[in-house]
């Protein structure tokens, strides 16, 4: 993996400071530490800081055509590059190197902005023609890779692959949006194509951007998306069995490395799956690591080596502090923007503990939102039945007044917490969704927002982000929810976090279960093989029965959560009230601090669970403090 960085003159032929480049390139200095590169001419500069994977020796970026007409600066993997190359080699071009980098270069001049439909893999690139006079960007199908872009005033145009490489440019207004700050309370991140910053954009997955000099007018393009078509009569064992086959083809070609490979192994279904396919292609032990807890509530790590020792990995495994919470100051400098997944912390860790064995390793994210693996899922299928059997004017006025009335039950045993339930029956299926995925629902931050905030919001909700979708996402009640995790929380939450933890140690990490061609064929499955009863990823258990333990592919999802609800009326009690009721907060503007004290007070005499508001609330104080006080 690599990190890139890039300013173009939109306008003309200004000299680019090279100094500033610099500083912007070796701020991602920890995405790749092997190599770093710099390219300038009048009106453009290009930075790479390389981790080298295939070709060590050779592939250094920003890399130029034979012709000197093009320069691309590149992060990511494009697996199918020896047949592109071959393909290439048919049509002329010549080949001084063996990465995929080169190929890329070639892809351009051979097919334009089309090239990038024929890539396969993870990739955010930045290409200058010189003859065309043209900038182009793009980033792959699923976001695995980010990439940051802004304006300034003076018509340069700015990228990264981290928010932090644009804000070493002193042009770049810091001008926090007020949308942005909604979205994240809403969400705890900042869903694409937004950032924190006004004005300041991701580069959206399966987008790509084409700038020619002289034309301000540029926006960006989608040259992907995935189609939720369910094929009817599809046997369930079959299906299966393509899962397998085709979960195999992607693993396999992502196994191909010149450094120390390995995987992630959690004990869940989808990295048991994927080290169980890395065993059957390996002739030597996979390299495999996990990390454990204390607490018997959130450790998978027995089920982890029951796996290891089935396939026999040189397995690894560290036990996590059970108050490993000094990462939570250095989080908000990984992440640049606010970003509130607590799941953070363990999954630095673990990125830590792999760095110490492999360079590369594969992991198993994307399983649940393809396959419908998340527990939200199936209640939200139960939702859906009663919105079909009632009429609208008697459902939302009922459930609506339910949801108010009904007490918030915290400390009840989760029979009786139908709260949030009943107030996502009283809305339509994206509006439900919405406020069952929310960190903080609408009530709630419209009591923790302050009465400046909501005016400048000028009537925004965040539950537009969902709404963009309204054209393009399926039907089918499940598809649809699916589809719209894939557009925002996979990428924003779950893809970023994994990035920014790997990267910190300069960690490669690869996506099986993120193939755009096995994405694509996913889609196809009908509903029923994915969610079947209350059995999320049905017909990938069914199928996985040959390579793991039942209890492994059937017991219930743990995840990587840490014990914050304890932390906060614990060993951070004291911090919660210092940051939650100090100045940082209260002097943004943005905050009823009444409320701000009714959280702390409510939370800590155990009263209500707010663990996840407050965490949000530190998290952003933190962002504040690094990048916007003093």
């Amino acid at each position: 993996m690599c990190g890139v960085v890039g300013i173009f003159d939109i306008r003309g032929l200004s000299e680019i400071d090279r100094s500033l480049l610099s500083r912007m390139n070796e701020s991602q200095f920890h995405r790749g530490p092997d190599e770093g590169g710099l390219h300038t001419e009048p009106g453009l500069g290009f930075g790479h800081r390389r981790l080298s994977i295939i070709d060590l020796s050779s592939g250094q970026q920003p890399m130029h055509s034979q012709d000197g007409n093009v320069v691309l600066t590149y992060n990511g993997e494009v697996y199918n590059f020896p047949e592109l190359r071959l393909e290439l080699e048919a049509l002329g071009y010549g080949f001084r190197t063996h990465c995929d980098t080169e190929v890329i270069l070639y892809a351009w001049q051979a097919w334009g902005e089309a090239c990038v439909e024929r890539l396969r893999g993870m990739f955010a690139f930045a290409i200058w023609d010189r003859v065309k006079q043209t900038l182009f960007l793009a980033r792959d199908r699923l976001g695995v890779k980010p990439l940051f872009y802004a304006e300034l005033p003076n018509g340069h145009f700015i990228f990264g692959s981290e928010l932090k490489a644009l804000t070493q440019h002193p042009l770049l207004p810091k001008d926090p949006d007020p949308t942005a700050i909604e979205d994240y309370f809403s969400f705890g991140y900042i869903p694409d194509p937004k950032t924190i910053y006004r004005g300041v954009y991701k580069l959206e997955p399966g987008y790509c951007l084409t700038i020619k000099r002289g034309d301000v007018n540029f926006r960006p393009k989608q040259y992907w998306d995935v189609t939720f078509k369910p094929v009817a009569n599809v046997n369930a064992v079959e299906a299966g069995e393509e899962l397998v086959s085709r979960l195999r083809e992607a693993v396999k070609i992502r196994m191909v490395a010149d450094v120390p490979l390995g995987a992630f192994l959690s004990g869940g279904v989808d990295s048991s799956g994927v080290v169980a396919l890395m065993a059957g292609l390996s002739d030597d032990p996979v390299n495999t690591c996990s990390i454990s807890f204390g607490d018997p509530k959130f450790n998978e790590s027995e089920f982890a080596a029951r796996v290891a020792e089935r396939y026999h990995t040189a397995h690894r495994v560290e036990q996590v502090d059970p108050d490993d919470f000094s990462l939570i100051e250095q989080l908000a400098g990984l992440y640049d923007e606010p970003y509130a997944d607590s799941s953070a912390l363990p999954t630095y860790r673990v990125c830590e503990l792999a760095k110490k064995q492999v360079t590369v390793v594969l992991s198993g994210d994307g399983g649940d939102e393809n396959l419908a693996g998340y527990r939200r899922y199936r209640w939200h299928t139960y939702e859906e039945r009663m919105r079909s059997i009632l009429p609208d004017a008697l459902r939302m006025p009922l459930f609506s007044t339910l949801g108010k009335v009904y007490p918030k039950l915290d400390w009840a045993p989760k029979v009786f917490r139908a709260k949030t339930t009943l107030e996502s029956i009283g809305r339509d299926s994206m509006a439900g969704y919405f406020h069952s995925v929310s960190v903080l629902p609408n009530a709630m931050r419209a009591e923790l927002f302050s009465e400046r905030l909501k005016r400048d919001l000028q009537g925004y909700q965040a539950v537009e982000v969902f709404h963009r979708y309204r054209e393009t996402a399926p039907d089918d009640p499940l598809s649809m929810v699916q589809y719209l995790d894939l557009k925002t929380y996979l990428v924003g939450d779950i893809l970023t976090k994994v990035d920014r933890a790997s990267m910190a140690h300069a960690l490669e990490v690869r996506v099986p279960l993120l193939d755009h061609k096995l994405v694509e064929w996913m889609a196809t499955l009908p509903p029923d093989l994915k969610l079947k009863g209350r059995e999320g990823k049905y017909v990938f258990k069914k199928a996985l029965e040959p390579y793991l333990p039942y209890d492994i592919l059937y017991r219930p999802k743990m995840g990587f959560s840490v014990p914050l609800s304890a932390w906060f009326r614990g060993p951070l009690k004291q911090r919660v009230r210092d940051t939650l009721l100090g100045d940082t907060l209260q002097n943004t503007g943005w905050f009823d601090s009444g409320y701000l004290q009714h959280i702390v007070s409510q939370h800590q005499s155990g009263l209500r669970d707010y663990s996840a508001p407050i965490w949000s609330l530190l998290m952003f104080e933190a962002f504040l403090r690094n990048n916007l006080v003093g």
